[in-house]
């Protein structure tokens, strides 16, 4: 019998090509699932199959948990200190092993185990399929839609399946059985029954490897995008940058009559494609992403990693595009977020926030608006820049004497100490759980304390429009805080 089982192995490890440890660990699973059943209940069963002799032993075995935890299920659990008692060093998480009868592999019991086993073999067999064609470093799957599952399509390469997501088709795509498609890998799920391999039509990283394929001088290194950005279907943008400098990056990516980006367009049911030159300017890289829109004057917020945007009432409708989709394009492409205004309302906004500013100055550092104005005038626009600007920048300002830059040095560090001691009194009334919560600096504490807040339970509690409101952070990042506060709601 022992040879029979040997025999089986030997047979099935090399009609379905998998290693023969494969095969006896199935049959192992498979006389473990047997001896289950003889015994009833939620027995925990070992099988080990010597790999030379095909002589096997069956153990039954009790984990060991902690007294705290209790017995969850009593067939195959077993207390620490009851585990103790019989076997003096062994420790929670280890097992406790009593061998019992084997399982014969009769005629009926290797009928019975055969489906097991088989589907086993077939699980490994499918694991071998992935591992060598994930081995290739293939981006792109290409292959033809099998059959339709739970509204996906399950694309089939070679033995290889694919699942493409109905929403990461292009947009008024349709696809039938047996057509033939390529799509971007997005992820490897081996935890999920079917096929594991994600795919994206969708995805920027899709239109990225269609120029990779359709440009020899990206594979060779002389051009890189950098960037890239989608409305799936409609429209896109890429930044691209060449390493060397005999290469234009725009035309080589356009190819001869628009022959390269026609054929990535074609695959992508009609879709636009920008072109952008990348920059190591954020300026000069947002004025390419907002093409065809001529720019005006762009002013840079290095704090809030945004930039206001102006351009003519010509262009304003350009630079938005329909529906906000090339303003959104080209915040997505450069990381940048992106205001986009028309002189007129900078104009409005520059005087708002003129008298801000000046209002500062006036109430801080105790002077008339025409010395704030002159400040504001030289490009000052807080306290700190007034208090520890270099000494001889402020000098060289015809407006004022030495004596008066010194003064005004002066006050505006006593003005920065006072708002200091105030806001620490201010961090005094809050938690140290909302202290110490991740993305929260003393400012936005300091304002949340005056608004109220000032515990974590309090933070959560808000809405978005709320937070906004009272510390005037993006939407985004209120919601981020919020859902931060809230996790220990869910952990506890």
């Amino acid at each position: 019998m022992n040879r029979d089982l040997l025999d089986f192995v030997d047979a099935i490890a090399r009609e379905k090509s998998v290693e023969r440890d494969v095969v006896f660990e199935a049959v192992e699973a498979a006389l473990a699932s047997a001896s289950k059943k003889l015994h009833g209940g939620e027995v925990d069963i070992r099988v080990s199959v010597d790999r030379d002799t095909g002589e096997y032993e069956t153990f039954r075995r009790w984990l060991v948990v902690p007294d705290s935890a209790g017995l969850q299920n009593a067939d195959a659990e077993e207390l620490l200190t009851d585990a103790r008692d019989r076997i003096e060093d062994i420790e929670e998480g280890d097992y406790i092993e009593e061998a019992i009868e084997s399982v014969s592999i009769g005629r009926i019991g290797a009928q019975a185990a055969k489906q097991v086993i088989l589907q086993k073999v077939r699980d490994a067999e499918r694991e071998q399929l992935l591992n060598d064609f994930l081995s290739r470093g293939d981006k792109i799957f290409v292959g033809t839609v099998k059959r339709l599952d739970k509204g996906d399509l399950v694309v089939e390469s070679g033995r290889v399946e694919g699942r493409l997501k109905r929403s990461e088709l292009i947009a008024k795509e349709n696809l039938r059985t047996g057509d033939r498609v390529r799509a971007y890998i997005t992820e490897v799920d081996t935890t999920q029954r079917g096929p594991q391999i994600m795919l994206s039509r969708s995805a920027p990283g899709f239109m990225v490897e269609l120029f990779r394929h359709e440009v020899p001088e990206i594979e060779q290194g002389l051009l890189e995008i950098k960037s890239c950005a989608r409305d799936a279907g409609s429209r896109a943008k890429i930044a691209v940058l060449s390493h060397d400098k005999r290469v234009d990056p725009i035309g080589t990516c356009v190819g001869v009559r628009g022959s390269r980006v026609n054929a990535v367009t074609n695959e992508l049911a009609g879709e636009r494609v920008d072109i952008v030159l990348w920059s190591a300017d954020p300026a000069q890289f947002v004025i390419g992403a907002l093409a065809p829109a001529n720019v005006q004057s762009i002013v840079v917020d290095e704090e809030k990693h945004a930039m206001d945007v102006v351009v003519d009432e010509e262009n304003l409708a350009i630079a938005i595009g329909r529906g906000g989709q090339n303003v959104r394009l080209a915040s997505e492409l450069t990381g940048w977020r992106i205001n986009i205004m028309s002189a007129e309302e900078s104009q409005d906004k520059q005087a708002t926030e003129s008298e801000s500013i000046r209002k500062l100055f006036v109430e801080k550092l105790d002077v008339d608006a025409e010395v704030a104005d002159i400040l504001i005038a030289e490009g000052f626009t807080s306290l700190e820049e007034v208090a520890y600007v270099p000494l001889q920048e402020m000098l060289e300002m015809e407006s004022f004497d030495e004596d008066t830059v010194h003064e005004l040095r002066t006050r505006a560090k006593d003005a920065l100490l006072t708002m200091e001691i105030a806001q620490e009194e201010k961090l005094e009334s809050v938690s140290q759980d909302l202290r110490d919560l991740e993305g929260l600096d003393a400012e936005l504490i300091a304002r949340l304390a005056e608004g109220g807040i000032h515990t974590r339970d309090d933070l959560a509690d808000l809405a978005v429009d709320e937070l906004t409101e009272l510390t005037g952070v993006a939407d985004e990042q209120a919601k981020a805080l919020i859902m931060k506060a809230r996790e220990h709601w869910f952990t506890a």
